[in-house]
């Protein structure tokens, strides 16, 4: 089989960051894929699925109520590897398009200190799986590294 796109990324020398991992042209439009990269593949320890799923429930929430781009939002969820996230796009972007809405994000996953979106039985299928703390605490530390510092290795994949 032929390796997939994603498989071709030299993850020794990606950090955490803001990456355009795709585009795809599905019926004349374009979805563009964003690579959130949290933590440093294989080098410092990837976030647990309870952090993880609370990110998820606050952010899916969160950007799918967004006044300017709620309507483009077709996909946020997790890596398998967890080191960050999916975010798919409908419309053709650069990673430096989406900045001020990462940061409006992850200012809001930061400071959230409510009763989780989707955090019931009824609601979600595993809905004790959540630590809302750790979610905010990893946000911050994204949001402060990352993002309210951005520099062009953390918005374009490493070559080679």
């Amino acid at each position: 089989m032929e390796k997939i796109a994603s498989f071709t990324i030299d993850h020794t020398r990606l950090y955490p960051g803001l990456y355009v991992s795709r585009k795809d042209n599905v019926g004349g439009n374009i979805l563009t894929t964003f690579d959130i990269r949290m933590t440093r593949p294989n080098f410092e320890p990837v976030m647990n699925t309870a952090e993880i799923h609370t990110i998820e429930h606050l952010a899916a929430t969160f950007l799918r109520n967004h006044k300017l781009y709620g309507e483009k939002i077709i996909y946020f969820g997790p890596m398998g590897c967890r080191t960050g996230f999916y975010l798919i796009l409908a419309g053709d972007y650069e990673s430096k398009d989406i900045i001020d809405l990462m940061i409006e994000l992850f200012t809001f996953m930061s400071g959230f200190d409510d009763a989780v979106p989707g955090a019931s039985a009824r609601d979600c299928g595993n809905y004790l799986d959540m630590n809302l703390p750790m979610a905010r605490y990893i946000s911050n530390k994204f949001l402060q590294n990352v993002l309210l510092n951005i520099e062009e290795k953390n918005l374009i994949y490493p070559e080679g």
